[in-house]
């Protein structure tokens, strides 16, 4: 079986392809804005708590990680302003599923205002307790398997603002194109995050 990151990093080339075949990729390289920058410190004291609440062996594949694969890890939890103390992955991902059919509906209904601010909730799902890292496998727990979340971000969240942004704008045949990128990012990520749905088997 091919290996899930190479697979979704090979299916990310392709699309960058396409899309600057289209004309787009200039839209999808520009940096997303930022309202305010996350402050670092209280991003290092959650991840700090998320550590404390993990079970030794990923406490010490956690710790293992270089500094580059801990930034990215700050720099995604830093792009949401939801964390929770209590909700599993799998009751965050009902949320996004929620969002997400939404989303389609008002871009189906060419409501403009329901597929944005359903895309923009998709993008700012909560973090789950624990963080992302204690619901994948231990063997994707590392600098290799963890760099992959970058372009999972983009594709999902990423695409979801963008998605918003064109909803805004009145473009809904701009926002409808994106929904199939989304659904793509979608099932890339849950390749590495798919397992028995339910509390994580690695945290206290």
């Amino acid at each position: 079986m091919q290996n899930p990151i190479k697979q979704f990093q090979g299916t990310i080339k392709k699309s960058a392809v396409l899309l600057a075949a289209i004309g787009l990729s200039a839209s999808v390289a520009v940096a997303q804005p930022q309202s305010a920058a996350p402050d670092m410190q209280k991003l290092q004291q959650m991840m700090g708590q998320q550590i404390s609440l993990m079970k030794p062996e990923l406490q010490q594949k956690v710790k293992a990680l270089s500094p580059q694969t801990k930034k990215l890890l700050l720099q995604i939890y830093g792009q949401h302003t939801r964390h929770s103390n209590k909700v599993t992955l799998r009751q965050v991902m009902h949320e996004v599923l929620s969002d997400y059919n939404s989303m389609v509906t008002g871009v189906l209904t060419d409501n403009s205002e329901q597929a944005a601010d359903s895309a923009r909730r998709l993008a700012n799902h909560r973090i789950p307790i624990g963080g992302l890292v204690p619901y994948l496998d231990l063997k994707f727990v590392n600098d290799e398997g963890l760099s992959a979340l970058a372009g999972f971000n983009d594709a999902v969240e990423g695409n979801a603002k963008r998605l918003a942004a064109a909803a805004d704008e009145g473009d809904m045949i701009k926002a409808s194109a994106l929904v199939g990128d989304i659904t793509q990012g979608c099932f890339s990520c849950h390749s590495i995050f798919r397992g028995v749905p339910g509390k994580s088997a690695l945290l206290r």
